[in-house]
């Protein structure tokens, strides 16, 4: 008789509070975060969309919704954001890998800067570009140099490759192939700058205010390698007072081009269409550095 009472009320201790949990188990969520990882409220007027990089031109993967949690595990830097939480360019890594605006993260955990992985490694190819390549040879070679244009003078290089694809016909021009100018670069009274070697006339399509185009011709820039033609680009739009505005926008490319037309650098009425749908396309974005 002892031991059946014994035996019953170990059942009542342990397995009525066990059917209990079982039945409220579904309710019951445990999410376990990484060791640098910190779970934050985000709070945004409506909702927030996540990217898959630090900018709101980068792709939208999910929308989360207001004061949902998250769970981030390193920052970086990114798009400058004014949000409802605060003024921020940091940008948070979440444990999808997708990135959410610090600018509406409520509270401000100690984060990690994510580290970027090393590009995989490439096939070895001519200093800078020239006109005989594939386009994924000639975008190859023009990373190199349009990188270290942004180093120089803060042109992201999203841009500046976009630019170099869209004036060179991916370096297949004649101005582009035999004299090595990407960007279009003219002669001003028949003097080269600092970077070119010479000038020389090539036929051109110009366009007035109403959008109409008429061939005609210019004399434009040649350059003894294709890292001067890079180099100049930059240098032109780094120190010529009328791209001034667009150098508000360094870390949002797809304004940069915006501006940097309403500046004058092309008459194409599409112009600015044309280098942001490249950008969009290739993903030009990605080589941008973080500067």
């Amino acid at each position: 008789m002892g031991d059946q009472l014994m035996s019953h009320i170990l059942k009542k201790f342990v397995i009525a509070p066990a059917l209990a949990l079982a039945a409220t188990a579904t309710t019951l969520v445990v999410a376990a975060a990484p060791a640098d990882a910190a779970v934050v409220s985000v709070r945004v007027k409506g909702a927030l969309p996540a990217r898959t990089g630090a900018a709101n031109w980068w792709t939208q993967t999910r929308t989360i919704r207001n004061t949902a949690k998250v769970t981030v595990t390193c920052k970086t830097t990114g798009q400058y954001l004014r949000g409802n939480v605060r003024r921020t360019a940091q940008w948070d890594r979440t444990a999808a890998g997708d990135y959410i605006s610090h600018a509406y993260v409520s509270g401000n955990p100690k984060l990690p800067t994510c580290v970027i992985p090393a590009p995989a490694p490439v096939a070895a190819v001519p200093l800078g570009p020239t006109g005989t390549m594939t386009n994924e040879q000639f975008l190859a070679a023009s990373i190199p140099a349009a990188q270290q244009s942004q180093r120089e003078t803060r042109v992201p290089t999203s841009v500046t490759l976009a630019q170099a694809i869209l004036e060179s016909g991916w370096g297949r021009s004649s101005l582009s192939a035999s004299d090595r100018n990407f960007f279009g670069m003219k002669c001003f009274n028949n003097v080269p700058g600092s970077y070119a070697a010479g000038c020389k006339s090539y036929s051109t399509q110009e366009c007035n205010s109403a959008g109409v185009c008429s061939t005609t011709v210019a004399t434009f820039r040649t350059y003894n390698a294709a890292v001067d033609s890079f180099r100049d680009h930059g240098m032109a739009l780094k120190n010529l007072s009328r791209y001034a505005a667009a150098f508000l926008y360094t870390n949002n490319p797809n304004q940069f081009v915006a501006e940097v037309h309403k500046g004058g650098y092309a008459t194409d009425p599409l112009y600015t269409t044309k280098l942001q749908a490249l950008m969009a396309k290739y993903n030009l974005y990605r080589y941008d550095l973080a500067i």
